[in-house]
């Protein structure tokens, strides 16, 4: 693995470069029946075309509030957040979400429609291009044999499959994932990071990507930005994170300076 950088002053560099998305000074505050709630308190960072973002942080820490808010289902209290230079106003099919429940998909539809409907909803295709790309996109993330299954005939990996192939359908801006494998057995979390790397590098989608788990950020991010537990803070972020070896212990010694770093 080569050896990555960690910068402790992310998310206050001025002018970086045209960014995918730019997250500035975000601070995001809810409301619940007893108390106000500070998520997240002026974070900023950007993510660029093909980058394997990473957020990542303690359970609290606002990294999913954060990508609900990217994804336009939340308005920042403070900050903007802007894809392709344009502010996030809403919902939109530039950016596509797979979550961590298994029920994310219509269980009256089978596979192949599960993954045709948002082109079809958006109106992006008429029904046979959309039903061409659904295919595709089916064989990209290995489901072609259970095409005509229904959601409550999959496995739990593979509805996350038919969740990202659902995502990856419509050809989005930005991919964006909240814990997808977090609900999965070690060895089947394991298959379905493996297979997203895969497909990332047949496509080289850009995704922001969510977890609580430093071995899962060392092994799907490129870039892994780490927030402080409540309310979330940028601590640090790390760059040019390398998962294509690991068997020089260097995953391990990075781990552990991430752990201290987010504790300490």
């Amino acid at each position: 693995m080569t050896s990555p950088a960690i910068n402790r002053t992310a998310g206050v560099e001025p002018g970086a470069g045209d960014a995918l998305l730019e997250v500035s000074s975000v601070t995001l505050r809810y409301k619940t029946q007893s108390a106000a709630v500070t998520a997240t308190e002026r974070v900023s960072f950007r993510v660029n075309a093909s980058d394997r973002f990473v957020l990542l942080g303690p359970s609290g820490c606002g990294k999913s509030t954060l990508l609900k808010a990217v994804g336009g289902y939340l308005q920042p209290s403070e900050g903007s957040i802007s894809i392709k230079g344009r502010q996030v106003k809403g919902p939109g099919p530039d950016r596509m979400m797979v979550f961590q429940e298994f029920d994310q998909l219509l269980p009256w539809k089978t596979v192949l429609q599960n993954v045709m409907f948002p082109l079809l909803n958006a109106r992006r295709l008429p029904h046979a291009e959309a039903e061409a790309r659904a295919r595709v996109y089916v064989e990209k993330v290995g489901l072609t044999r259970v095409v005509d299954s229904f959601p409550h005939m999959l496995s739990g990996g593979m509805k996350q499959r038919v969740a990202i192939a659902r995502c990856m359908a419509m050809e989005p801006d930005i991919l964006l994932m909240d814990e997808p494998f977090a609900a999965l057995d070690a060895l089947t979390r394991r298959t379905c990071q493996d297979e997203l790397l895969q497909l990332w590098n047949e496509t080289r989608f850009t995704v922001l990507f969510v977890t609580h788990s430093i071995a899962e950020a060392i092994k799907i991010g490129n870039r892994i930005l780490l927030l402080s537990p409540h309310p979330g803070r940028v601590k640090a972020e790390v760059v040019d994170v390398d998962t294509t070896s690991t068997t020089d212990g260097s995953a391990g010694r990075l781990e552990k300076e991430i752990h201290d770093l987010l504790f300490t």
